[in-house]
């Protein structure tokens, strides 16, 4: 054993009273100087318009001493500053591939050659002798899925991010990501806090999985989806992560006050207090600043401390030793609890919020000076002199070593394609394949009506639902989540009061008796926290179905949605997916019972929100097929769904006298379901009378009413054409353009507000396709919903759409 000055073995702690060895410390070193110089380089870059993100980890790199102390395999969501920690587990990875975690990055020679070996290719330059592969991934690094150089590879991982490489490995130059399914590492957008619902979600995953037994590890590698998967991949029960896992999650001091982070920490805190347990490693690295603003001394940790439920554990981010001798406690304290912690780590912001940041406007030289003295890196390099590993001119010289590879990395990235044209953009945004989702609900209804009728007899408890005679739409939703339930062993349906109650209208009922609680469960209600475990259960390869009970409260969610749902296709090509059925109650025309939060009208929301699909059943007939539909799609595709249940039309049975039972429709068994699937983005046509003078394209309670006002207008002799869109994103544009044509007069029904309201969308596609007869619409005035019959004053209503009928048709 060779052993240094100082007496201390590379082998042996590189400090008293510590358990990090000398090996290891260089190891992180390495991947402390890779980000810096990341940094460096990516404002580099910038300077000649060619890098596109300056924000950087300089200031944060003891987070890569987090790297170490948590397992290659745990899914990790990471702050947009956790650069090193990105560094550090691409070595971790490719130490966890050779099979010997415990020795592959052992210094076999001195700091200098060290370099070299970590950063050089096998053509000693910085790249293989081989460099004609060219699909993004297998190229100057050595071969397809190995990690000859794993720090040359994250490297270039972030430096194709920065210019915007169409080869950067996971978003492929959509958005500068630190992700990498290769890695665990998750994809997370820059919204702040935004992430950390889903963290609780993958941790709920995790844990609901392994006490099921099915957690363990049967994807090969987490999060994604193997080419060629079956179309129960998602929603089979199976977990992409080991059983005993745990999610690490880091984010920054300032995010500690967003509502987004208190939805995440409420709902870790409240799950411990009822006995669930959710192994997530928050880990908060506090610069002390969110931009300019400064957090009050003591106000993050005080914080932190406070919130119940959650382990608190503290260390000081600049300080390698210290950071790893606390995150390896924490760490271990989450698995072997499986409960959640906080790891809060002291850092400094060193080079300002980002490269167009002059912090001298609004920081003191004295207090960016100190931020200098408790440089990490700085701090490294003296605890390897200190300890004899190095000589200062060894580290100096390591360090220009590394800068001069991870220039010449960055040159390398300028010349590589970007993305040229809208196609691309989009294409991984959100895939659409009918023919696979159909394919998909026909094999189902095989299973259930061959070898598994017997099963699903029994969890109808011998009564099937196409036994039971006319169903109301409630009904019928709730006969086929059960169906959903039992043919997705992955499938769980949760929310406010969807178990014990079974729904506040009794959509759930009985759901949980037959599937039990590990699969129907009551949420606390927080639609943040619902739709932040939906995220993360989807992820984790679980079909979830949450519930929010009322269309108004989605808004206080809507970007766990928007920003994290819609978006993890599109920032990872599809390498991960959060496949999701989010079922919402909404709309108005409530009688005895409203007011704006129950009686909500508003869909602009949710209409742009790219690559989601939002389906509204209007009546039970299509409600069963639709919802097939949706869970085939997650399913299959990954997509993330609305399913929009109109309140008014739950427990609706007649359609235009009472008694007559003309909103009712039986159930169809397995045997039916092929033959009435609905495809996503197709509507379904009622001709009244001849069918041949007005087009009326509505949707929701609009169905309903213009089928009523059609047979008034019958009466006149005026016949109509009613188009139920079913969808409303994406819009059925084919069949709307053919029933406009059909009759050159189209009447928009459109029960949502007139500005903003899908009637919109529909007057744009007639627009678009240049469309030349006559349309109006008929839509909610501009306004919040009253109590009462006052409603009446400002929503659409029978009446009304006659009369707008009669006024086009005078036209």
């Amino acid at each position: 054993m060779e052993v240094p000055a100082s007496g201390r073995p590379v082998d042996g702690p590189v400090r008293d009273g510590g358990t990090l060895d000398g090996e290891r410390a260089l190891a992180l070193f390495d991947a402390q100087l890779v980000s810096r110089h990341l940094d460096l380089a990516a404002r580099w870059l910038r300077s000649f318009g060619e890098g596109y993100y300056t924000i950087g980890s300089s200031g944060h790199e003891g987070n890569a001493a987090v790297a170490l102390a948590v397992r290659a395999s745990d899914p990790a969501l990471l702050h947009y500053r956790s650069g090193a920690f990105y560094c550090a587990r691409a070595a971790q990875a490719a130490a966890s591939a050779d099979g010997d975690p415990d020795t592959a990055d052992r210094p076999r020679v001195g700091v200098v050659e060290r370099v070299a070996e970590a950063m050089r290719g096998a053509d000693g330059d910085g790249g293989s002798a081989d460099r004609s592969a060219s699909d993004g991934d297998a190229d100057r690094d050595g071969d397809a899925g190995e990690f000859p150089n794993p720090l040359t590879r994250a490297a270039r991982d972030v430096l194709r991010g920065v210019v915007a490489s169409a080869d950067e490995p996971v978003a492929g130059g959509r958005h500068k990501v630190f992700g990498n399914p290769e890695l665990a590492v998750v994809p997370t957008t820059s919204t702040i806090a935004s992430h950390l619902p889903r963290a609780v979600g993958v941790g709920f995953a995790i844990e609901r999985l392994r006490r099921l037994g099915t957690g363990a590890g049967r994807a090969p590698q987490p999060g994604r989806r193997p080419v060629g998967a079956p179309t129960r991949q998602y929603g089979d029960a199976g977990s992409p992560w080991p059983a005993d896992a745990i999610v690490v999650c880091s984010f920054g001091d300032a995010s500690v006050n967003h509502a987004t982070a208190a939805a995440a920490f409420n709902t870790a805190g409240w799950c411990d207090h009822v006995g669930l347990r959710i192994p997530v490693l928050f880990v908060c690295e506090d610069n002390g600043l969110g931009i300019s603003v400064k957090s009050p001394d003591g106000w993050v940790a005080g914080a932190l401390r406070a919130r119940p439920g959650i382990r608190y554990f503290a260390a000081d981010g600049c300080d390698l030793v210290e950071t790893y001798e606390v995150a390896t406690e924490a760490a271990a304290w989450v698995r072997r609890h499986r409960r959640p912690a906080v790891l809060h780590l002291s850092t400094v912001r060193l080079m300002g919020h980002a490269g167009a940041d002059a912090e001298i406007g609004y920081r003191t030289v004295a207090e960016i000076d100190r931020d200098v003295a408790r440089d990490p890196v700085v701090a490294t390099a003296r605890l390897l002199a200190e300890a004899g590993l190095a000589t200062p001119d060894e580290l100096i010289a390591r360090y220009d070593e590394v800068g001069w590879q991870v220039r010449k990395v960055a040159e390398e990235v300028l010349g590589e394609p970007k993305l040229t044209s809208a196609a691309d953009i989009v294409a991984p945004l959100a895939p659409r394949r009918p023919v696979r989702v159909a394919r998909a609900v026909t094999e189902a209804a095989g299973r259930s009506a061959g070898p598994a009728v017997a099963a699903r007899n029994l969890a109808f408890g011998g009564r099937p639902p196409e036994s039971e005679g006319p169903l109301t739409l409630a009904q019928t939703i709730n006969a086929a989540l059960s169906d959903g339930l039992f043919e997705y062993p992955g499938m769980t349906v949760f929310g406010e009061d969807v178990a014990a109650k079974g729904g506040v209208y009794g959509v759930t009922k009985g759901l949980r008796e037959r599937f039990g609680q590990s699969r129907v469960f009551d949420t606390l209600l927080d639609e943040t926290s619902v739709l932040g475990l939906g995220l993360g259960a989807g992820l984790s390869g679980m079909l979830p179905v949450p519930e929010i009970q009322y269309l108004a409260y989605l808004h206080n969610a809507e970007d766990q949605l928007r920003g994290e749902a819609a978006t993890m296709q599109f920032f990872s090509r599809g390498a991960y997916r959060n496949p999701m059925v989010v079922r919402i109650a909404g709309l108005a025309y409530q009688e005895g019972f409203g007011g704006h939060f129950h009686n909500d009208n508003s869909l602009a929301v949710l209409r742009d929100v790219p690559g989601l699909v939002v389906a509204v059943p209007a009546r039970a007939e299509d409600a069963a097929p639709m919802l097939r539909s949706c869970l085939a799609s997650a399913a299959v595709d990954g997509s993330v769904c609305v399913f929009l249940e109109p309140i008014a039309l739950y427990h609706t049975r007649d359609l235009h006298a009472e008694g007559d039972g003309g909103w009712l429709a039986p159930y169809h068994g397995p045997g039916g379901w092929s033959a009435s699937h609905v495809p996503i983005g197709r509507g379904r046509v009622y001709g009244v009378g001849s069918a041949e003078d007005i087009t009326i394209i509505t949707f929701g309670n609009g169905v309903r009413m213009s089928l009523r006002a059609a047979a008034k207008l019958a009466e006149e002799e005026i016949g109509t054409r009613v188009l139920d869109l079913r969808w409303l994103a994406p819009l059925p544009v084919a069949d709307i353009i053919r029933e406009a044509s059909a009759t050159g007069r189209v009447l928009v029904v459109d029960e949502t507000r007139r500005s903003g309201g899908v009637g919109e969308g529909v007057v744009a596609a007639l627009v678009d396709a240049g469309f030349v007869g006559s349309a109006r619409r008929v839509a909610a005035i501009d306004t919040f919903i009253p109590l009462g019959p006052a409603a009446r004053q400002v929503l659409v209503s029978e009446e009304a759409i006659t009369q707008g009928a009669r006024t086009l048709l005078a036209r």
